[in-house]
Order: C-alpha cells, then sequence, then structure tokens
C-alpha cells in the first residue's frame, strides 16, 4: 500500500475518496482512530492508502481533481 495524502483535513480526504471512487480506484484511510485519539493538536495526520499498482493512475486523477497541491511524495 501507498500513501499518496497526508491531511487532517476531513473534507480534503472526502473530496479525494470521491474522486478515486469515480476512477475506479480502490482506497483506504489509514490512522484514523489515532488520529481522533489525539485530540484537536492534529499531532496524527490521516493517511490516504492505494495499492501501489494503482498510484500512477491515482495521482493523475487527483491532479485533474485538483488535488495535486495535497499529494504525499514519498
Amino acid at each position: 500500500m501507498i500513501s499518496i495524502i497526508k491531511t487532517n483535513n476531513p473534507v480534503t480526504l472526502s473530496f479525494a475518496q470521491a474522486v478515486l471512487k469515480d476512477s475506479d480506484i480502490a482506497c483506504f484511510v489509514a490512522d484514523t482512530h489515532a488520529s481522533i485519539l489525539d485530540g484537536s493538536i492534529g499531532a496524527i495526520p490521516r493517511r490516504l492508502m492505494v495499492i501501489a499498482d494503482d498510484e500512477d493512475a491515482a495521482r493523475k486523477a487527483l491532479v485533474v481533481a485538483g488535488l495535486e497541491d495535497e499529494l504525499f511524495q514519498a
């Protein structure tokens, strides 16, 4: 699995998930529970994960959707 977005912004995550779903790319959000446990300090960002084989297609879909500034570069 590859992390393509790391953020504490739930709107960004929701939009990115919708974009990937529309592109038939499976994804899930990791660290949701850990992020909630840290309260509102934002110490643990949530990660949007995709299968490694889908990484290029996912990045392209997110760039087209205007989320290029949110993409995580490992």
